[in-house]
């Protein structure tokens, strides 16, 4: 087995927030909800993800003169759109003002883009980027000169020209994508000027001591309740597509996570409980027979478990409210302006 030295130390300290929690496995979750005292290990929850981003933006800050570049990159319903926007309102407290800028945009055209092994099109794969403009772009960004961004138009699936932009100086760039923590993604750009961060809900709540919960059950619940609200997929629908984002995590993800120079566990110690009342309405409504069912089946029994939680008591800006809804970050954004 590799080592896997920073991954194991957010699990660590995972274990340290569990510990100042009191609580310990799910037996003990349920009894302080039972004891009325959601609301705390709620607040304190979230008070523990406020104080890690604080130090991640800290760090930066530190190094604001000669970094240039932050990735951050993890697997699906990890919440990194909540992280990056929580990381920058973090920074701009502290006088740095970074600038973002959308993987997506750098989509290779629908007709070039590779087909994974059911013959659909991978948009997962390394090979669906336009590395090489995201790179010169990157660069003549740094450099301080003007560049023409490009704008993935998805409905037909071409990249089109996109806003004239230039930097300011000495402004850092904040990109959000999963293949941010693979060392080709930008070719040309000192180590030194990147910080690439990996984001990942690692829970350490388990069961009891022999039975521990998945993080990608955690994640997988995280996903069935936003795609009903967001997309309205059933979570037969979601299910169905899992395996496939698995496959994307694990060949494009995984490898290199431990390349990040700080992690981030999105996990809540009480998120599950504040899921299950809006994902088991979801899960029963799985057809018995699909092949579907007995994953839907499963989740149900894991659910069991849980106490359920009010939704209600998630904070605003909580990541946990990117899945369940009316996040006061929704419509946070950046601004920036073209080039003159």
């Amino acid at each position: 087995m590799p080592d896997y030295p920073k991954l194991l130390a957010t699990f660590r300290q995972y274990g340290d927030w569990l510990d100042k929690l009191g609580i310990s496995n799910v037996g003990a979750l349920n009894d302080a909800i039972i004891a009325d005292r959601a609301q705390e290990v709620v607040l304190v929850s979230e008070a523990l993800h406020e104080q890690r981003i604080a130090e991640i933006a800290a760090y930066i800050a530190a190094l604001s003169r000669h970094l240039r570049i932050i990735l951050i990159s993890g697997p699906s319903s990890s919440g990194k759109t909540t992280f990056s926007k929580r990381l920058s309102i973090q920074l701009l407290a502290l006088g740095v003002s970074p600038f973002p800028l959308e993987m997506d945009n750098y989509f290779v055209d629908r007709d070039l883009t590779p087909k994974d092994e059911d013959g659909s099109y991978d948009f997962e794969s390394f090979d669906a980027l336009n590395r090489e403009r995201l790179s010169n772009d990157l660069l003549q960004l740094i450099a301080g000169k003007k560049i023409l961004m490009p704008r993935y138009n998805f409905r037909t699936g071409k990249s089109e020209d996109g806003d004239e932009i230039q930097l300011k100086p000495g402004q850092m760039i904040i990109i959000e994508g999963i293949h941010g923590l693979n060392p080709a993604i930008i070719q040309g750009i000192p180590a030194e000027q990147t910080f690439r961060i990996y984001v990942s809900a690692l829970t350490q709540l388990n069961l009891d001591r022999h039975n521990r919960v998945s993080t990608t059950d955690t994640r997988l619940i995280r996903r069935i309740v936003r795609d009903a609200r967001e997309r309205g997929y059933t979570a037969q629908m979601t299910i169905q597509r899992w395996e496939s984002v698995r496959r994307g995590e694990k060949r494009n993800i995984f490898p290199f996570q431990e390349n990040a120079d700080v992690m981030f566990n999105s996990a809540l110690v009480y998120e599950v409980s504040a899921l299950k009342p809006l994902v088991e309405p979801l899960l029963r409504q799985v057809p018995f027979g699909t092949p579907e069912y007995v994953e839907a089946k499963r989740l149900l029994s894991f659910l069991e478990w849980f106490l359920p939680l009010n939704p209600n008591l998630v904070p605003d800006n909580s990541i946990l409210r990117e899945f369940v809804g009316t996040s006061s970050l929704s419509k946070f954004k950046l601004w920036h302006t073209s080039a003159e």
